[in-house]
């Protein structure tokens, strides 16, 4: 692998990612910060929680398209040298980093879970299928989005393992997950005390309400 493309596609990935679609939406929508607002998080969940639906469109989309993006330039660039899985995965390691941590606002920002989430099916369709339903069984059956995100994380790099994948893609891979858990340590805390918040099905307005 050429070192300058791995600077490359780190300065693109980590800059792209902190386009942080919460905190867009929140001020181009609510003249706010939804990190302002009940967990200071700038992500989904949070945004759900202190605004309800309205502009969560431009939520996803923003973390979805420049997780695309830039794993697709950085598959494209190592693809050049022979490793186009590695470039994504390590664009999706870049991008998770420019979203929990963006220059831009400061170094605050959300969790990557969506990125994450984003990032399985460009990497593997079938670990992306298997890490969604264990989100969504997992929310569905807890109504803890927390949980569903910690565990779905954490089955990633072992999903990698199993299907036939090795070497620096699985720990990228891991380091991938690694960083989401390692935000979700407030979560993990309060699922222990029973403290969390749960989602509330069928809230028109506000899931969370």
């Amino acid at each position: 692998m050429n070192t300058f493309l791995l600077i490359i596609i780190a300065f693109i990935s980590y800059g792209l990612g902190g386009f942080n679609g919460a905190i867009l939406a929140s001020r181009l929508v609510h003249n706010s910060d939804v990190r302002e607002h009940g967990s200071h998080n700038a992500g989904l969940t949070n945004y759900l929680r202190t605004y309800g639906y309205i502009g969560c469109v431009v939520v996803i989309l923003t973390d979805v398209l420049k997780t695309v993006i830039a794993m697709l330039i950085g598959g494209w660039l190592l693809g050049l040298r022979g490793y186009p899985l590695t470039g994504r995965i390590f664009a999706c390691f870049c991008v998770m980093l420019g979203h929990i941590w963006p220059a831009i606002y400061r170094f605050k920002g959300g969790k990557g879970v969506l990125c994450a989430g984003t990032a399985t099916f460009l990497i593997d369709w079938r670990v992306g299928l298997i890490c969604w339903a264990v989100f969504l069984l997992l929310v569905l059956f807890t109504r803890y989005v927390s949980l569903g995100s910690v565990c779905s994380c954490a089955s990633f790099p072992i999903l990698l393992l199993i299907f036939g994948h090795t070497g620096i893609d699985v720990w990228l891979g891991l380091f991938c997950a690694l960083l989401s858990i390692f935000k979700h340590i407030p979560n993990i805390r309060r699922l222990i005390a029973g403290k969390e918040s749960k989602l509330r099905f069928g809230k028109k307005d506000n899931p969370f309400a």
